[in-house]
C-alpha cells in the first residue's frame, strides 16, 4: 500500500457525516476527560474542522451552544456534540447521493453476472 492510499484511508476515517475532523480526530482521543466546555474551547477552540469544503474552528461550531456548563465525558460525547451543532451546510447538497439509485445498482449487478 502506498502512502497515498494510507492518506486517503485516514481522511475517510476522520470524515463523519460531512464533517472532516482532520488532526483533531486524534486530539479528541488524547484529551483528559471529563472536560468542561470552557476549558475545551480555551485549549482546542482553534482546532480546524472542514464542513463541506469550508474550514471552520471547533470554537465556531460550538459557539451556538447555550449551555456553557456542558461537560464532555469522553471523545464520543464531544464528537456527538459537534455533529449536533453543525448546520445542514456540512452535509452538502441536501437530498443528493453519489451512490446512485439502488434499483439501478441491482440491475447493473445482474447484467454484470451474465
Amino acid at each position: 500500500m502506498s502512502d497515498d492510499d494510507t492518506t486517503t484511508m485516514d481522511d475517510d476515517e476522520s470524515r463523519e457525516q460531512g464533517v472532516e475532523f482532520g488532526e483533531f480526530e486524534e486530539t479528541m482521543e488524547e484529551i483528559d476527560y471529563p472536560i468542561d466546555h470552557d476549558e475545551l474551547v480555551e485549549q482546542h477552540g482553534d482546532a480546524e474542522l472542514e464542513l463541506s469544503g469550508e474550514t471552520t474552528t471547533l470554537e465556531e461550531v460550538l459557539s451556538p451552544l447555550e449551555d456553557n456548563d456542558q461537560t464532555y465525558q469522553d471523545a464520543g460525547s464531544l464528537e456527538t456534540m459537534v455533529m449536533n451543532m453543525v448546520s445542514d451546510e456540512a452535509i452538502g447538497r441536501e437530498g443528493y447521493s453519489d451512490r446512485g439509485d439502488e434499483a439501478q445498482g441491482a440491475e447493473d449487478a445482474e447484467q454484470e453476472s451474465f
